[in-house]
């Protein structure tokens, strides 16, 4: 059987060709040469406009350089490509489009506002849900806001925090507002008369399509808040497992805990702690927590085709009720290596590698069984 070959798709942050995650994708490709696969990095970019060919990035391990080399198209993609507003995202549809039937390890999810809608559907997963309306206009978020205190607005492609304002009423005609501008700043909390609150989030909202979302209170006694990233991912047999999970606090004056937002990253049972001394109740708030995951990232792959790796932002309350506050198609893996938890890191950069060698076979087995249908039927006709 000939060695099989992985390539992982991504889009350059920049026209200087520059990538996000390019330790990640060394990792992979060693971590892939120890397996028996091939595996490259490409963009759509980088695919011949004429040919189905790549000008790929390859890496190597040993003299731990890049390089270019014209390959033919992978046995598997892995796809890492998350939204952007540029000409290489509008250049990654044409190539979905174009080359669809390929295998790939995964497919896209939707917005935050379409994630919600079809988790609602499930009565299990309801109640797990904060509470969120689409942002048409100004009435679906003051409904929201008489029901629920404090609410966020969120872009529904949004990612890394950015975009998210807070808003909290803390008196009869007074709303306090904070958060993350579209370049992940943060915002200074300021105060507002109801008379400027409405042009105010008319204007926010100018920048992005959002939703509003009851705001969970997970303030620690110092004021950040925090929440906990969940990994599940397919292992090499094909079986949704969870990777590992991890807390995150934001810095001071932060309405989100994202790390690429100055966060940093604890151990879950640590940060659980504080609000859970008991270790049968961590116990117990882990293992629900595990489970929920596993769930939905099974009815979602049902919903949307292949997956093989989703992260969960969740909220914890300080009863102990769990609420899933977003679903990430492209997870980063630095949670685990910053709160400590090594192995997980090493789990979540290997398992997407183990999935696609058990798809891959699995792939040729069938290849084989159909072979020897036919040869089985020539034989029978003949006889």
């Amino acid at each position: 059987m000939s060695q099989p070959v992985l390539g992982i798709l991504t889009l350059y942050l920049n026209e200087k060709k520059h990538l996000e995650e390019r330790s990640i994708y060394q990792r992979m490709i060693t971590e892939g040469q120890k397996l028996g696969m091939d595996v490259f990095v490409f963009t759509p970019a980088d695919v011949h406009q004429n040919k189905d060919i790549i000008h790929a990035l390859i890496y190597d391990p040993q003299s731990r350089k890049w390089s270019r080399k014209w390959r033919k198209f992978p046995d598997l993609i892995f796809d890492r490509c998350r939204i952007q507003k540029s000409k290489r995202f509008e250049q990654l549809k044409q190539f979905r489009s174009k080359y669809g039937h390929l295998h790939f390890l995964n497919r896209p999810l939707r917005d935050k506002w379409t994630i919600h809608q079809v988790l609602s559907k499930r009565s299990k997963f309801r109640d797990h849900l904060p509470d969120t309306v689409l942002f048409n206009n100004l009435s679906d978020v003051y409904k929201l806001l008489k029901r629920c205190n404090p609410i966020y607005l969120k872009p529904i492609n949004g990612t890394g925090g950015r975009g998210i304002l807070k808003i909290e009423k803390i008196g009869p005609k007074l709303y306090q507002i904070q958060g993350r501008n579209p370049q992940r700043k943060i915002i200074s909390p300021q105060k507002l008369h109801p008379s400027r609150l409405g042009p105010y989030l008319l204007g926010w909202r100018s920048y992005s399509r959002y939703i509003v979302q009851e705001g969970i209170r997970i303030q620690l006694p110092n004021g950040r808040v925090h929440d906990y990233r969940v990994l599940v991912q397919k292992n090499g047999s094909g079986e949704w497992e969870v990777t590992g999970g991890a807390g995150r606090v934001g810095v001071p004056r932060s309405v989100t805990s994202n790390i690429h937002g100055g966060g940093h990253a604890v151990p879950m049972n640590t940060q659980l702690k504080h609000w859970f001394p008991s270790e049968e109740r961590r116990s117990e708030i882990r293992k629900t927590t595990d489970q929920l995951c596993l769930e939905i990232a099974k009815y979602l792959e049902d919903t949307y085709d292949a997956l093989c790796e989703l992260a969960l932002d969740i909220a914890i309350d300080k009863q102990g009720h769990i609420y899933v506050l977003e679903v990430n198609p492209k997870p980063a893996r630095e949670v685990f290596a910053l709160s400590g938890d090594m192995e997980a890191y090493r789990k979540a950069i290997t398992r997407p590698l183990e999935y696609a060698l058990w798809q891959y076979n699995k792939k040729n087995d069938n290849k084989g069984d159909i072979k020897n249908d036919i040869k089985n039927d020539k034989q029978t006709a003949a006889e």
